[in-house]
C-alpha cells in the first residue's frame, strides 16, 4: 500500500468532476425546491447578523435500496428516499443545529432564524459574505446511480448464486444468508467562508453468511466487501472468493476448541484484524477527544507513542474505497493524514470546529451520517503500513500464543485507551506452528500501551474488503481498515478454557 501520495496539481485537473456534480446536485436539491445559490447565500447572511464563528447549510438526497436471502428465496426487499437540509451555526465552541425534510425558502429561513441566537447579543449587522468558491477537483469514484447498474432479477439471481455456491461448497453448509445493499447519496454544502462543495457518492455492498453443523454442532462463518461503484463489481470470481471465505471460516469454527487464557505473544492477520487499530488508536486520536483532554494521547504530538517501525495513516482518498470521499461533510477535501510516523505522533484527525479552536488546519475528517446530525471528526480509511517481515515468519516465532486473523465486536474507553476485542477467527500455535481453532477469545488491552508491544510487522499490508462501519456518539458512517501481519508481545487473552 502507497504511503501518502502527492498531493493533486490542480493546474492540471480538469474542474468538470466538481461543476458535474454541482449539477447533479443543484437538479435534486435546489431546483426542484425553488433555490438556488442566491438563496443559500441569503441564509447564510441571516445567519451571520449575529455574530458567529462559522455556519453551513448542508443538503443531502439519499435513495437505498437493499435485499437479502434466506432459505433459498428472497425474504426482504427495501427501497427507500430520504432528503432534506441541516443548517449549523458555531460560535465558540458551542453549536446550535437545525434540521427538516422540508427543502423550501420558508423552512431556511425559519432555521436560520432558529440557529444564530447562539451568536453574539446586540443589534444586528450587515455581513457581506465572501464570493462564492468551489471545493477542489478532483474524482475518486464515478457519480453513478449503483442501483441503477443491475436490474432487479439480476440482484435476485446474484443472491440466488451466492447461496447456490455455498451449499455445493460443502455438505455441513445447511443454510445461507446473502444481502446486497445499493445507495445513491448526494450532497451540496455552502459554507459561510464561501465555500460551495457537492459530492456524489454510490456505496454497494455484498455480504455471504453460512451456517455449518457437524455432529449437532453449529457454527457461522460471514464474508463479504464492497466500496463506491456499480454493483457490476460483483463478478462471478469475486462473488465464489466471498463465498469460499464464508463457508471456510464456518468449517473451521466447527473444530475450533476453547481458547486458552492469560498474558501471551499474539499475532494479528492482515486486512481486518485493523479494526483493532481502528478503534483501541483511532478513536483517540480524533481531534475532539484531544481537544477536551479526553484522549490518552491528548498533548503528546511529537512524543513516541508506538514502537519503530509504526507508521499509522488515515487517507480518505483511496480511489473507490469505501471510507473515501471526494470532500468531507464540510466541505473540505479530504487528504491523506500521517497520524503516527516510525513511532512519534504527528497529529491529530480534525473537524472545522476543533481544528478552529486547536488552531490547526481542518484534516477533511469533519463527516456526518446524514443532514439530520451534526459533523464531528472520524475516521475514513485508518491503516498501518507494511514492513519487512515474511507473514509466516511472523507466525513462526510464535512459542506460545494466538494468532488472530478475524474479529467481531469490541469496545474501548477513550480515556484510558483500553479496549477489549473478540476473535471470530483464532488459532492457538506452538513452537511456531499452528495446532487447532480456537473459540471464544478476547483480547484486553490498552490501546497507547499496545502499540508500544509491537515487534515484528510484516510485508503483507491489505486493507479490508470493503464492510467497515463506525459508530460515534450515536452516529454511523462507512469506514475502511487495513494492517500488515503483526506480532505483538505481552498481550492479555482472555478464553473460556
Amino acid at each position: 500500500m502507497r504511503k501518502c501520495a502527492t498531493p493533486y496539481n490542480q493546474s492540471m485537473i480538469s474542474r468538470e468532476p466538481t461543476l458535474a456534480r454541482l449539477a447533479t446536485a443543484r437538479e435534486l436539491l435546489l431546483q426542484p425546491f425553488g433555490l438556488n445559490e442566491a438563496d443559500l447565500g441569503k441564509t447564510l447572511s441571516l445567519i451571520a447578523e449575529q455574530k458567529v464563528d462559522d455556519a453551513d447549510l448542508y443538503f443531502q438526497y439519499t435513495r437505498s435500496e437493499g435485499w437479502s436471502l434466506e432459505e433459498g428465496i428472497v425474504k426482504t426487499g427495501g427501497f427507500s428516499i430520504d432528503q432534506g437540509v441541516g443548517v449549523r451555526a458555531v460560535s465558540g465552541e458551542k453549536t446550535a443545529f437545525a434540521y427538516s425534510d422540508d427543502i423550501s425558502a420558508v423552512s431556511l429561513a425559519d432555521a436560520a432564524h432558529t440557529v444564530r441566537t447562539i451568536g453574539s447579543m446586540g443589534s444586528s449587522r450587515r455581513v457581506r459574505l465572501p464570493k462564492a468558491r468551489l471545493a477542489p477537483s478532483r474524482a475518486l469514484y464515478e457519480g453513478m446511480d449503483p442501483i441503477a447498474t443491475l436490474g432487479s432479477a439480476d440482484k435476485v439471481a446474484l443472491l440466488e448464486k451466492a447461496e447456490r455456491l455455498a451449499r455445493a461448497k460443502d455438505p455441513r453448509v445447511v443454510q445461507v444468508m446473502a444481502g446486497l445493499a445499493s445507495e445513491y447519496d448526494v450532497v451540496l454544502i455552502a459554507r459561510l467562508d464561501g465555500t460551495l462543495a457537492a459530492d456524489v457518492r454510490p456505496l454497494v455492498r455484498l455480504s455471504v453468511t453460512v451456517i455449518a453443523e457437524q455432529d449437532g454442532r453449529r457454527e457461522v462463518g460471514s464474508f463479504g466487501g464492497g466500496g463506491r461503484f456499480g454493483l457490476a463489481y460483483f463478478d462471478d470470481v469475486l462473488v465464489r472468493q466471498y463465498v469460499d471465505q464464508a463457508v471456510a471460516a464456518a468449517l473451521t469454527n466447527l473444530e475450533s476448541r476453547p481458547a486458552p487464557a492469560g498474558e501471551m505473544t499474539v499475532v494479528l492477520g492482515p486486512g481486518w484484524p485493523g479494526v483493532l487499530l481502528h478503534e483501541a488508536v483511532g478513536h483517540g486520536l480524533e481531534g475532539d477527544f484531544n481537544r477536551k483532554g479526553s484522549s490518552a494521547f491528548s498533548g503528546r504530538i511529537g512524543q513516541r507513542v508506538a514502537a519503530k517501525g509504526v507508521t499509522v495513516l488515515d487517507d480518505g482518498t483511496i480511489t473507490d474505497r469505501r471510507g473515501s470521499l471526494n470532500i468531507d461533510d464540510e466541505g473540505h477535501a479530504t487528504q491523506c493524514n500521517v497520524l503516527i510516523e516510525d513511532g512519534i505522533l504527528k497529529g491529530y484527525l480534525q473537524d472545522a470546529l476543533n481544528a478552529r479552536l486547536m488552531k490547526v488546519k481542518p484534516t477533511g475528517n469533519g463527516r456526518r451520517e446524514s443532514y439530520a446530525h451534526i459533523p464531528m471528526p472520524r475516521m475514513t480509511n485508518t491503516y498501518m503500513l507494511g514492513g519487512d517481515k515474511d507473514p509466516a515468519e511472523i507466525v513462526a516465532s510464535i512459542k506460545k500464543g494466538l494468532y488472530a486473523t478475524n474479529f467481531g465486536g469490541g469496545q474501548v474507553d477513550i480515556t484510558s485507551g483500553k479496549f477489549v476485542f473478540s476473535a471470530s477467527e483464532a488459532f492457538w500455535v506452538e513452537n511456531g506452528k499452528i495446532q487447532y481453532p480456537v473459540k471464544g477469545a478476547t483480547i484486553v488491552g490498552s490501546g497507547p500501551e499496545s502499540l508500544k508491544r509491537i515487534t515484528m510487522i510484516g510485508n503483507d499490508m491489505r486493507l479490508d474488503s470493503g464492510v467497515g462501519t463506525c459508530g460515534k456518539e450515536g452516529q454511523s458512517v462507512p469506514v475502511g481498515v487495513g494492517q500488515p501481519t503483526l506480532r505483538l508481545d505481552g498481550l492479555t487473552v482472555g478464553g473460556t478454557a
